[in-house]
């Protein structure tokens, strides 16, 4: 059966987002999603809040037929990863192999998210290259250039790698703007995380200028001292 995702949302648990968790779950249900990543920087609250609330289940299974996965979104040394399907401490500074490595150890996936995108911390194809990766992000609907999404999709499409989709979202209009397709035999955690390294088909579209806007004036000043570094 097909069930649609979006891999890439934040809560009020991110410094730099604004809506509830109820908040994004309900919009997603709206528009037909099966199920959201919450991947918060470099926490976790929302998983226990949502555990809390009755929106999530520790045994990776859906509630009321919708599904909140586990996920960060880790500021790795070398840029951002995000972890779905596991929790990670705060792994921030750490290099983006060795948190790639703990989120596998964990029994997550890593995935770079907005890759080639030169105004965000994203992480470099010199560093995916060495990286052990089954999936990466080729869809980021908040991009403000549409190559930076292309080049992810031809850099997938050269390692084999799973593709997915997410809108990074940071308010809850903007959940579900792009998502992943999964073909799966049962909705739950375990049935996606088995299920991402394969084929997928993803679509969707880009934010609103305006949103985009504003998270590139939140970054450009963290990517100006990071490439001005000797």
């Amino acid at each position: 059966m097909l069930y649609r995702f979006d891999f890439h949302t934040h809560s009020f648990f991110s410094t730099d987002a604004s809506s509830s968790p109820e908040q994004l779950v309900e919009v997603a249900k709206s528009r037909g999603l099966s199920g959201i990543a919450i991947t918060d920087h470099n926490d976790c609250q929302s998983l226990r809040y949502c555990v809390q609330n009755g929106l999530m289940r520790e045994d990776g299974l859906p509630v009321d037929d919708f599904l909140v996965f586990p996920g960060v979104e880790v500021s790795t040394a070398d840029g951002h990863l995000l972890c779905i399907g596991s929790t990670i401490p705060d792994r921030r500074g750490a290099s983006a192999l060795q948190v790639a490595e703990e989120i596998r150890a964990r029994g997550g996936v890593p995935i770079p998210p907005h890759p080639f995108d030169r105004w965000r911390a994203s992480i470099s194809p010199e560093i995916m290259d060495q990286m052990q990766l089954e999936v990466l992000e080729v869809f980021n609907a908040a991009v403000l250039r549409k190559k930076y999404n292309q080049q992810a999709h031809i850099y997938a499409m050269t390692r084999s790698l799973g593709m997915v989709a997410g809108s990074d979202a940071h308010h809850q209009t903007a959940v579900g703007t792009c998502w992943t397709v999964l073909d799966l035999e049962n909705l739950s955690v375990a049935s996606v995380l088995s299920q991402l390294p394969k084929s997928a088909q993803i679509g969707g579209h880009y934010s609103p200028l305006l949103e985009g806007l504003k998270k590139y004036s939140g970054n450009w000043f963290r990517v100006f001292k990071r490439t001005s570094k000797p």
